[in-house]
């Protein structure tokens, strides 16, 4: 059994869904579960929805039902297949309820619900007995978090118990579940990916394929370095560390459940069938570059905290981060001496809240429009002189390191610069490390 997730790109158009079909049909014998997103900027526009004026909706709303429409009729397809959908969401638009988490995430999983419904009826025009099934049907379970749930523990034996008992293609949507209590809930944008990762931990696939709209992983951002490298293979721990400093290709959480079963994840272009694509593994072979990768990060806030107060005295990074953890908030990096801590925050939300708790210990300066820059490869600990080039390329561009941050993996330096010199940055990174 293979799970088959598929982006918005794939199934953006009635072209693009005849394709993914295609795609489907010829991994008929391998068991296909499909995962599917919503067609390519719905989910956008299912926001721009929620949040529109009350004048405004039906505008929306109708724009939202073309574009389902034209697909489905040059597809050959029935219309009445989206009907009770968009009941349902114009009920939701004419409910006059206040547009909170909870609401906002019933909104956005509209746009997986009719994709899924139109690839499982395309699939079975197409001659393979397929049925559309909302992830919850199968037993998604996930916490209350709305717009970043978890799954529960049940989920994963309640997905391999309904899935193992079909006798069709399921295609299911990615990115959603329900709470204990029946609310609707979303994993966070690019969910579906994650969504596709959970269910193969579930049935214990032999494979997860991310199909998507690029030649797998890149040695870097293809449309900063025109000539970046794909990927033939890379590790767990380097995907990881790649999907949350930056590279868009797979949402972060997507390696752990594959990772505690050790799936391997293979990400492939749609629109490039011949190529081979990236694939994760537990365990690859050490590159001839040592660095895989380089991915950055951009409108970062960096937090310098520095307090001479508690110099010598225990329980300085303690009260920093239970601060950050009674705000939830986030941290990227981390570099810290005996009096100050520097970190870096990718928002500003209760930031106020936070500069004010902490004022009475510490002085806390702010610098906006920053980046993180993440140079990734198994076996960089243990290379001598990898650093050196690092820092002797960006000396002699003129590019100031503002932070420098060695992940305890050892396969991950990370470092801040201002946001103007990022792209800087990495077209010289790239070109030291890789000749390219």
């Amino acid at each position: 059994m293979i799970v088959m997730k598929f982006g918005g790109t794939s199934v953006g158009n009635a072209d693009r869904i005849t394709h993914t079909v295609d795609i489907i049909k010829s991994y008929a014998g391998k068991k296909p579960v499909i995962v599917v997103s919503a067609v390519g900027g719905i989910t956008d526009r299912l926001i721009e929805l929620a949040n529109a004026a009350k004048g405004k909706r039906k505008e929306i709303l109708e724009a939202i039902r073309k574009i389902h429409n034209d697909i489905i009729n040059e597809l050959g397809l029935d219309e009445s297949i989206l009907e009770e959908d968009f009941k349902e969401l114009d009920n939701l638009i004419n409910n006059n309820k206040t547009v909170d988490a909870e609401i906002l995430d019933q909104f956005q999983t509209f746009g997986e619900r009719m994709s899924s419904k139109i690839v499982a009826m395309q699939l079975n025009k197409m001659g393979v007995t397929a049925q559309a099934f909302n992830a919850w049907d199968l037993g998604f379970a996930t916490t209350d978090e709305f717009g970043n749930a978890e799954p529960l523990e049940e989920t994963f034996s309640n997905l391999n118990n309904n899935i193992k008992k079909l006798n069709v293609v399921p295609v299911i949507t990615g990115f959603m579940g329900k709470t204990k209590n029946g609310e609707i809930a979303t994993l966070g944008r690019g969910g579906s990916d994650y969504t596709a990762a959970i269910i193969g931990n579930a049935v214990d696939a032999d494979e997860i394929q991310i199909w998507t709209d690029v030649d797998g992983i890149m040695s870097t951002d293809p449309k900063i370095v025109s000539n970046a490298m794909p990927l033939e293979e890379v590790s767990f721990a380097e995907a990881s560390e790649l999907a949350y400093f930056g590279a868009k290709v797979l949402h972060p959480k997507t390696i752990i459940p594959a990772m505690k079963k050790n799936i391997p994840v293979r990400v492939l272009n749609s629109f490039s069938l011949k190529n081979k694509g990236t694939v994760i593994l537990n365990k690859v072979a050490k590159s001839k570059h040592v660095v895989k990768a380089i991915t950055y990060k951009k409108n970062i806030i960096v937090v310098n905290i520095v307090s001479t107060r508690m110099l010598g005295a225990y329980g300085f990074l303690a009260r920093i981060f239970n601060t950050f953890d009674k705000y939830k908030k986030s941290v990227d990096v981390v570099s810290t001496s005996e009096v100050s801590v520097s970190l870096t925050i990718d928002n500003e939300n209760n930031l106020a809240s936070i500069i004010d708790e902490m004022k009475d210990i510490a002085i806390i300066h702010v610098s906006k429009g920053k980046a993180i820059i993440s140079v990734v490869g198994e076996g960089m600990r243990n290379t001598p002189g990898l650093a050196g080039r690092r820092f002797g390329v960006l000396g002699d561009n003129k590019i100031n390191v503002e932070m420098i941050s060695q992940g305890a993996s050892g396969i991950n330096t990370t470092l801040v610069v201002d946001g103007k010199d990022v792209v800087n940055a990495v077209k010289c990174l790239h070109e030291e490390y890789f000749g390219c």
